[in-house]
């Protein structure tokens, strides 16, 4: 059997707590929340918008051993968060169309549920991908509209191919 992996939510709770996704996880039990980055676990992936390495298939050790770790804050303050010293392995995810309602069509600005189903299923979790996405009525969305680049990542070998992949995409 396989083992669950560990994730984690860094919640700023800088967000409308009735359309927080972090939160509604949180609620199934799908997810940890923190309201401390120093309580992050030490050596996990961590989703970072800044990041200068793109998540890959390359990562999949790492979170299934330490974790998978989001950054639940506004976009606006995202940066600031960042900045403080986050704990464990940075890593951008690569070009992805939001398929929530709030952000729906836009490029990469996916919500903390979208971000981490796009790394579960790049990793090959897809099962717990579609696990966390299955409690949200457009969850099923965000996988259909990104298919073929979700598929393409997912076959990468790294963050190289993962960086070549999104310049055939834009």
């Amino acid at each position: 059997m396989q083992k669950q992996v560990k994730i984690v939510v860094y919640h700023a709770g800088q967000c409308d707590p009735k359309k927080c996704t972090a939160l509604k996880l949180k609620r199934h039990g799908l997810v940890r929340l923190t309201r401390q980055i120093k309580f992050l676990p030490k050596r996990a992936v961590v989703l970072n918008p800044f990041s200068k390495i793109a998540f890959s298939p390359a990562d999949r050790e790492r979170v299934e051993n330490f974790g998978l770790v989001a950054l639940d804050c506004s976009w606006e303050h995202a940066e600031k968060v960042m900045l403080k010293r986050v704990r464990g392995t940075s890593r951008c995810l690569p070009i992805l169309i939001a398929g929530n309602p709030v952000n729906f069509g836009k490029p990469t600005k996916l919500t903390t549920v979208e971000a981490l189903a796009a790394a579960l299923y790049v990793a090959g979790f897809k099962e717990e991908a579609a696990e966390l996405l299955s409690i949200f009525k457009w969850g099923h969305t965000f996988v259909e509209i990104n298919q073929e680049r979700l598929e393409n990542y997912a076959n990468a070998k790294n963050s190289t191919e993962i960086i070549k992949l999104q310049r055939r995409f834009i």
